[in-house]
């Protein structure tokens, strides 16, 4: 278990909206669906994840109601989820771009595929991370 001292960000709070949580948990399901679609579909878990109508559903649900999160606990998840969509298009960008011309030695294959796992491996990580600690009523640490 994390140590993450209690802090205001990080404990429930009585008040909180259901409203505001519900929409967290429906982010988190887009974002798996995305996931899952993508392990058992012809796209790949990160493709299905990054360019997915179910994960680009969920980001933009993320910054229509982020305001409503904002002061709440609940506002950490709201970042949480859209800092792990935005770095996971930016790795796969960095995975590509450092792939692409590697190609010409068949190398470039090698790191793409590994580069992509890896990546997918931890959007899966991020989303059942952040589900179980929204489902414990907890905030996400910064």
């Amino acid at each position: 278990m994390d140590n993450i001292p209690s802090t205001p960000a990080t404990v429930a709070t009585p008040g909180t909206d259901a409203a505001i949580v519900r929409i967290a948990h429906i982010v988190y399901g887009l974002h798996a669906i995305g996931l899952v679609l993508g392990a058992f579909g012809a796209a790949s878990v990160l493709g299905s994840f990054l360019f997915g109508w179910p994960s680009i559903i969920a980001v933009i649900l993320n910054y229509v109601y982020r305001g409503e999160a904002r002061g709440t606990w609940v506002e950490s998840h709201f970042s949480w989820q859209i800092r792990t969509f935005w770095f996971a298009l930016a790795w796969a960008v960095a995975v590509a771009l450092v792939s692409l011309p590697l190609m010409m030695v068949l190398v470039g294959f090698g790191t793409w595929a590994l580069g992509m796992f890896a990546l997918g491996i931890w959007a899966i990580y991020r989303v059942v991370r952040g589900w179980l600690r929204l489902n414990g009523r907890q905030g996400m640490p910064s």
